[in-house]
């Protein structure tokens, strides 16, 4: 039995699956198991998951069920004292698991461990890390206003405790991680390890492209959050709506910048934004948004 259990979910991934169970097996730590859950894929994913030789790789096809089931299937799967998810269009610095699990062995009293991620687009330019966040202890006010730790590909937990907490929702088409995340952070202390180690692809296709669907499921998650969020922690709803409707408002700006329509719902966004929180708008990412979204409006109407 392997100490720490890696379940990919993987759906018509053959351009990027290889590349990312590569980065599992490049782990300076080896003892693991992985686990993908081949969600009813209909393209070469299979066929190229055959060619990687190595006893730790696991592979069971399913019919397509969706993300949050396929890697509800790796739960129940899984053998190890921890888990790591990672999906399948993402990869890790070979460093991750190493560093994530000396974290929580430093640090009893968590049951999560996460790192910072690098955004990677498809122009080097447009790409970034995000290592602005030093949230650690008991986490649950800040992952309240925002998922700091940006998607599913980041954690390291322990398995006794997401059998405790719960799986993923199956309901949920998005934003189900950061429910996932919500639920630990109610009972159990987050650790960071300060280093970019998650590499988090983005591209028109991917979830976090479909602005609408992210709209909605943000919307469910928050609501559901703050019903059981205790009485001294509901004032930041507003600071919480006003941190999606900003991410909104970044995905109108980055994907849909060239129509009006795009240009349009980007800047409503903003408002609700800023009518959510007044103090918005003195905020400097909330600043960056606006000039981009003016200078943007401006070289439609010239041209």
């Amino acid at each position: 039995m392997s100490k720490i259990s890696v379940v990919i979910p993987t759906y018509n991934a053959e351009k990027t699956i290889l590349t990312t169970v590569n980065s599992v097996l490049q782990q300076t730590y080896q003892d693991l198991e992985i686990i993908v859950i081949n969600d009813g894929s209909s393209d070469r994913t299979e066929e190229i998951l055959a060619t990687i030789k190595d006893s730790r790789l696991k592979v069971y096809t399913f019919a397509n069920e969706g993300l949050s089931q396929a890697r509800n299937r790796g739960i129940d799967l899984a053998t190890g004292d921890y888990i790591s998810f990672l999906d399948a269009d993402d990869c890790w610095k070979e460093d991750k698991l190493a560093d994530q699990l000396l974290a929580l062995e430093k640090y009893p009293q968590a049951g999560l461990a996460y790192s910072w991620v690098y955004f990677q687009y498809e122009t080097e330019a447009n790409s970034y890390a995000d290592t602005s966040g030093y949230f650690m202890g008991d986490v649950y006010g800040d992952l309240l206003l925002k998922n700091f730790l940006h998607n599913g590909s980041n954690a390291l937990i322990k398995t006794a405790i997401i059998r405790e907490t719960g799986y993923f929702d199956p309901e949920l088409k998005a934003a189900e991680d950061w429910d996932f995340y919500l639920r630990i952070a109610v009972r159990y202390h987050f650790v960071l390890v300060p280093k970019v180690q998650v590499i988090y692809r983005q591209s028109d296709s991917s979830m976090t492209a479909n602005i609408k669907l992210m709209e909605q499921y943000l919307n469910i998650v928050i609501e559901r959050a703050f019903r059981v969020a205790p009485y001294e922690l509901q004032y930041l709803k507003q600071q919480s709506l006003a941190w999606a409707y900003k991410y909104l408002a970044q995905q109108y700006i980055k994907y849909q910048l060239d129509n009006f329509k795009g240009v349009r719902l980007a800047a409503e966004n903003l408002c609700r934004a800023i009518f959510a929180y007044p103090p918005n708008i003195l905020e400097p990412f909330t600043q960056s948004l606006t000039k981009r979204l003016i200078k943007n409006t401006l070289k439609q109407v010239i041209n």
